[in-house]
């Protein structure tokens, strides 16, 4: 096996997280190489804080975020959606991640341009154009903080509710605002604001990401070929009892026990789970 297929490998078996984790690393690799040749393609991805011109180039309110200039940029945030991600995936669905990865990054970017050209006076002086993960990352946080917010993580020595941290970082982005950050501090705020409804919504029963996911899926699914043509053979599944397989009613009785251990974990937080409810989740997480 060649060292480019050992590659192909080890990305095909990493979770959707760290495979935007890896997507963030080979894209800071290639523009810390070729920057002086691809300065004006860069200028096209990033978001401009000016409406009129990010009118012209839609595609940069989530291009923005895979975009990283400084190395400790990069290192800081690649960090923080490793650890998250792997609390997040033991808990829900790779394509939840998607959806508040991608949405935090547009809410990001629509506070970054709204603050901007509503508060120009304001914002004069901090006009930059706006890059970074920080948004979709902080999205991904503060919905575990507002959907389970009793949970506790080690700081340090120290066990800490998980909303107490959310709470420290929200509270610096607002004090962000003052100073030369100013576009990131906004950026920060949309994306805890959309992962904060998100998790209050998801916990009333309402997905409000479901939308975005099948925007997402017919994207996909326009790149899929059909290898075995339109013909297909139709034929009754005689492994089917009232229309179901097994292996469907099991599924759906093992979403069911997610379900309950996830009201669980917002009641009570996910310390209140037993070993063997822990160990479900992350089975069913795997």
């Amino acid at each position: 096996m060649s060292n480019l297929d050992q590659l192909k490998y080890k990305f095909k078996n990493l979770n959707v997280l760290e495979k935007i984790i890896a997507i963030n690393v080979i894209i800071f690799l290639i523009v810390i190489v070729l920057k002086p040749v691809i300065s004006g393609v860069l200028s096209y991805l990033e978001l401009p804080p000016s409406f009129n011109e990010a009118i012209l180039q839609p595609w940069s309110i989530i291009t923005y975020s895979f975009l990283h200039y400084k190395l400790l940029h990069l290192v800081f945030n690649m960090i923080w959606l490793y650890f998250i991600g792997r609390l997040f995936l033991n808990l829900f669905s790779a394509k939840m991640a998607l959806n508040l990865y991608f949405l935090g990054s547009i809410a990001g970017a629509l506070m970054f341009l709204l603050c901007y050209n509503i508060f120009p006076e304001y914002f004069a002086n901090k006009y930059f154009p706006l890059i970074g993960a920080s948004a979709a990352v902080r999205a991904i946080f503060i919905f575990l903080c507002a959907y389970m917010p009793n949970t506790e993580v080690r700081l340090i020595t120290w066990n800490v509710k998980i909303w107490y941290i959310g709470a420290v970082l929200v509270l610096f982005d607002f004090i962000g605002l003052s100073g030369a950050n100013a576009g990131g501090s906004l950026a920060h705020l949309g994306g805890a604001l959309l992962g904060f409804v998100y998790a209050k919504q998801l916990v009333k029963g309402n997905d409000i990401g479901k939308g975005f996911e099948r925007l997402l899926d017919s994207i996909t699914n326009w790149f899929k070929t059909n290898k075995k043509g339109n013909l297909k053979t139709v034929y009754k599944d005689k492994t089917k009892v009232g229309g179901y397989t097994k292996g469907e009613f099991s599924e759906f009785n093992n979403q069911k026990k997610i379900d309950i251990i996830l009201d669980k974990i917002s009641k009570s937080g996910y310390e209140s789970l037993t070993a063997a409810e822990k160990e479900f989740l992350f089975k069913a997480g795997k």
